[in-house]
């Protein structure tokens, strides 16, 4: 499995699916960003992939995570970092294991690195 190096590389892939690449951050988004502070909202996505993602069994896997009301929540959608069942499709990293530590500092710089990229294309 390629990892951090690679973010790039799924970021491309990604963009080449219609449905990941149709999200985008909201002017409201990009407020709350500006508000928050960049540090913040990783520490936000931290949290997120570590209750909603990283359990081996997460509680309503597949539907875990929201459409809205959090930029994470909007880039995990566009990173396909929402679900178990995404991580096993689009990066490999099996479902019914505790995500490992690398895994979810994957998981962390595909989102900010999304998120990054959406802020200075607005």
């Amino acid at each position: 499995m390629k990892m951090q190096s690679d973010v790039t590389y799924y970021l491309d892939k990604l963009n080449k699916s219609k449905f990941r690449r149709g999200f985008r951050l909201s002017q409201p988004d990009y407020l709350y960003i500006q508000k928050t502070g960049i540090a913040a909202i990783s520490s936000h996505a931290k949290e997120f992939i570590d209750v909603r993602l990283s359990p081996a069994n997460p509680k309503n896997d597949g539907k875990q995570t929201p459409f809205k009301n959090h930029p994470v929540f909007i880039a995990q959608h566009a990173t396909a970092t929402c679900c178990r069942k995404c991580l096993n499709k689009w990066y490999g990293i099996p479902k019914g294991q505790l995500l490992t530590a690398l895994q979810v500092d994957f998981c962390i710089e595909l989102i900010m690195t999304w998120i990054v990229i959406q802020l200075d294309s607005m």
